[in-house]
This record gives C-alpha cells, structure tokens and sequence, in this order.
C-alpha cells in the first residue's frame, strides 16, 4: 500500500497519516478522481445506448 500510496499520491502512507494538510490534499485528489472517472463512466454508458 506505501507504494501504491507514494506513485499516486507523492506521498507515503506515514507522512499521509501524520499530517492532517497533507491528508486533505490526497482525499481531493481523489475526490477529484473520483468525480472524473464517474464523468467518464457516465459518457461510455450514453453512448453504449445510442
């Protein structure tokens, strides 16, 4: 998991667990990622039913 943390991130997990501002940034980007990927989603799905 520190890996995956540290390539997605720049971040290792002890850093991210020790630092509360460091925290909000990676679950923004997330947030963000997460918004981006359901945008996706949503645009494959509309033109799978054309």
């Amino acid at each position: 998991m520190e890996k995956a943390m540290h390539h997605s991130h720049g971040i290792g997990y002890a850093e991210y667990a020790s630092k509360h501002n460091k925290r909000m940034d990676v679950e923004k980007s997330r947030e963000e990622d997460y918004r981006k990927s359901q945008l996706i989603y949503a645009d494959v799905e509309r033109k799978m039913k054309k």
